[in-house]
Order: C-alpha cells, then structure tokens, then sequence
C-alpha cells in the first residue's frame, strides 16, 4: 500500500527527531500515514508532494475548520496550492504535538488565523475567523452587528497597541493568559 518504515534510515529518523518535536515512534507512524496517501506509481515516496484534497482526507484534519488553511500554512509549493511533501508532514504534525512550545503553537495558529497573509490579523481575518469557528452557515452565522461588536471587543482586548490590527506579539500575549490554548491546539495521528 505504500512506503514501509525501513525506507526511513537511521540517520533520516535522528535528523528528524532533531528537527521537530515528534518521538521515533510519531515520525514513524507519520511516515506510514503519509505513504498511504502516496499513488502507487510514484517512486519518490518522501520527495512526491500530496495534493491537499488527499491530505485532507485524514481523519484529524477533515473535521477541523481550518484543514485547508492548515495545509496552505504548512505546505513549500512554490503553487502556494497547499500540497504536502513528507518534510511539510512532519512540520505540520510537530507544531501542533503536545511537546510544541507555546511560543511554536501561538506562531502557526496566527499564520493560520492570517487568511490574506499580510502579517496582522485585521477586522477581515477575524470575521473568518468567527465564521470558522461557528460553522459559517445561515443559521449559526452573527449578525453583522453582532459580528461588529464581537470584532469590536476582541481588538479592545487584543489591539494593544491600537493600531485596528492585532499583530503576532499582541496574539502571542493573548495566547499566553489561555492555559487551554496549547492542549486544544493539537493534531494526534
């Protein structure tokens, strides 16, 4: 079905544990997890890049709200298309493991909440942000006053610097008075 664990040599699986926050054992399965997404015809099975539409059929990111954003974060396409090669795998499952830093976490979760990419999060991002989070459909969907008051209170407290954006310090700052942003900022395989 795909790659087997012994294609991963030994001195591949050390530079790995020293480059992420996952265990032998979590790039190994994350390996295998990876390779079964491969088509069977291709070779390179740690180079070749997974199309996000087949990422995004593992159960752990499917039903997350952010699964495309996520790949998009995570992905080195120069097609910025979302897809992932092995490396980008291993990156997205490390930030998001329980051994991640706060500091790790706090960063991805901002590029990820940046949906135009443009370094701040603004009324924009936040408002898709909301819509994320609340399933974005008519019936769970704020009114635009709500919406307006909701974005309101969070750039009053988040904005320190009152610029009308909140900037990744600021988030950063805000994350660290939530004690239960690092354990539901996770993605176990």
């Amino acid at each position: 079905m795909g790659a087997t664990a012994s294609q991963l040599d030994k001195g591949m699986l050390s530079e790995y544990q020293e480059l992420t926050y996952l265990t032998k054992q979590e790039i190994l399965l994350a390996h295998k997890r990876f390779s079964e997404l491969v088509p069977k015809e291709e070779i390179d099975r740690i180079n070749c890049r997974i199309p996000m539409n087949l990422v995004l059929t593992l159960p752990e990111l499917k039903s997350n709200p952010f699964n495309e954003r996520i790949c998009k974060v995570f992905s080195t396409s120069d097609s910025h298309d979302g897809s992932l090669n092995f490396d980008d795998f291993l990156d997205l499952l490390s930030a998001f493991s329980d051994s991640a830093t706060l500091e790790i976490k706090s960063h991805y979760a901002f590029r990820i909440f940046d949906f135009d990419d443009d370094g701040t999060l603004g009324r924009h991002d936040l408002e898709k942000l909301v819509n994320c989070l609340t399933g974005g459909t008519d019936d769970t969907n704020l009114t635009p006053e709500e919406m307006r008051q909701l974005i309101d209170n969070i750039l009053e407290e988040s904005d320190i610097d009152k610029d009308g954006t909140v900037n990744l310090s600021e988030f950063q700052h805000v994350i660290s008075r939530s004690p239960d942003f690092v354990s539901s900022f996770k993605i176990v395989l």
